[in-house]
């Protein structure tokens, strides 16, 4: 299974002050999403609108953004990514965007809510 992750929907699914330091929890969701790839064997691909500021590494995500920051531009390349897969039914799409859901649905991915992706990567503190 190929993951496709809305990175700025996933970081947005948790009101937990990420848009005081908006660059910080980019880096923060690489840095789990590596470890979570790393233990499960995953191929996982992060799309951002726009690039960090600041180089993030990973040794088991891709980072992508799109081409040009604009509304929705992250979805755009996000269905380009889907769109250009030999077989997009081993794409899952991690987001809760309805109308990113609808497009990538279409062309055969199947979608995994933000919200429990984000609980899977990095669990609360229960």
């Amino acid at each position: 299974m190929r993951w496709i992750v809305d990175g700025m929907n996933v970081i947005g699914s948790r009101p937990d002050g990420w848009w005081k330091d908006r660059e910080g929890a980019m880096v923060a969701l690489v840095e789990r999403l590596d470890r979570w790839a790393s233990s499960q064997g995953e191929t996982v691909t992060v799309v951002f609108e726009r690039p960090p500021s600041r180089v993030i590494a990973s040794s088991a995500v891709e980072i992508a953004h799109a081409p040009r920051a604009a509304a929705n531009s992250a979805d755009d390349e996000i269905v380009r990514l889907v769109a250009a897969d030999a077989a997009p039914r081993d794409i899952r799409v991690v987001t809760s965007d309805r109308a990113l859901t609808e497009r990538v649905r279409s062309l055969g991915a199947s979608v995994h809510r933000s919200e429990s992706f984000r609980d899977l990567v990095d669990p609360r503190d229960r």
